[in-house]
């Protein structure tokens, strides 16, 4: 009796949960941000890159139907760099004629094909990261469900961090495995065309390695872009924060209202700096920086084509990477970390609709 007293008497242990770990909540609030947004993150730049391979195939076919007539009219004749004629179609004969230079000059072109081919993602990334950014914090507001997450175990910084690294990093390295997919596709469908006409792909199209160094430098450019578009991120998770409607017209219209002004009165020339020095250093960081190509970008494509470099020069590491080299990133970079502690203390704030 006494011993069922005391079994009866003994309370269960109590079992409390593990709290989650920090790194594991952010996992969770960067997969939230991919469910939420799933249509503009990974749907509209898998579309593009279906419509941009769909188109660049069908341009394939009406060059070789094009070709092929050409060759049925004896029109078509290939010449390679040592003086031998092909006449048609019989591009492994041609690609036997070809010299060093020849196969350089085929892996340039074949860089700017590719390119083409894969940019129609990396378009549709700069309007998604820039509408996601403009919606992350006024849209939780707009429906209430502000409330429900701040009723959970989750900062304010947490949240709105993980909208920043969603907005650099997970947009556009959805965009960039996308357009190499279809980069890589293309090239498929090149190789079949070769084939098709006598040629060996693999060493005409595939042994140059010039997709493999596209490919990896999307993927090295990613970083950089990502710290390029922190004050463009800043500036319109702010807005975001901030407005109580319409936050895409406070985010365009303070910093052109900004433009015009200085433009108008000229009061940047009293300080040494040009009438249009605004639209330039301040307004384009603010609004464009989701588009992936700076000033200095263009500044080194230039010089590496007035010096003859190559055409992959375009993204070349060395290119890409010297942004950082430049005042403009790190100004844009501490500009845009305080954008983004002024977005999360307004969203400790700001919880009406």
């Amino acid at each position: 009796m006494n011993a069922t007293a005391d079994r009866i008497a003994t309370p269960a242990p109590v079992r409390t949960g593990t709290p989650a770990h920090a790194t594991h909540r952010f996992r969770l609030l960067l997969r939230r941000e991919y469910w939420e947004h799933r249509g503009g993150i990974f749907w509209a730049p898998l579309i593009a890159g279906g419509i941009s391979l769909l188109l660049s195939l069908g341009l394939l076919v009406v060059a070789i139907v094009f070709a092929h007539r050409s060759a049925a009219d004896g029109n078509t004749v290939l010449m390679a760099s040592n003086g031998v004629t092909i006449n048609g179609l019989d591009l492994g004969a041609l690609a036997a004629q070809l010299s060093r230079e020849d196969m350089r000059q085929l892996a340039d072109g074949l860089y700017v094909t590719l390119l083409m081919a894969s940019s129609w993602p990396f378009m549709v990334m700069i309007f998604v990261a820039f509408f996601y950014c403009l919606g992350a914090l006024y849209d939780d507001r707009k429906d209430r469900s502000v409330l429900f997450w701040k009723s959970l175990p989750i900062s304010d910084s947490a949240t709105v961090l993980s909208k920043v690294v969603t907005a650099t990093l997970v947009i556009p390295l959805l965009a960039t495995l996308i357009a190499i997919v279809t980069m890589l596709l293309f090239l498929v469908a090149l190789s079949i065309a070769a084939a098709a006409h006598g040629a060996n792909p693999l060493p005409l199209l595939w042994g140059n390695g010039t997709a493999f160094l596209l490919a990896a430098q999307y993927l090295a450019a990613i970083p950089v872009y990502a710290a390029w578009a922190l004050p463009t991120v800043g500036w319109l998770l702010l807005c975001s924060a901030w407005a109580k409607s319409k936050p895409f017209l406070w985010a365009v219209l303070i910093p052109v209202a900004f433009g015009v002004a200085a433009s108008m009165t000229g009061l940047l020339q009293l300080a040494g700096l040009d009438r249009h020095w605004l639209w330039g250093n301040v307004i384009a960081r603010l609004l464009l920086g989701t588009v992936p190509m700076t000033g200095a970008d263009l500044s080194y494509v230039q010089r590496s084509a007035m010096q003859g470099g190559d055409v992959t020069d375009l993204l070349s590491f060395a290119g890409v990477y010297s942004n950082f080299a430049t005042p403009a990133m790190w100004i844009g970079i501490a500009g845009g970390a305080l954008m983004i502690f002024l977005a999360i203390r307004l969203r400790r704030w700001r919880e009406e609709g």
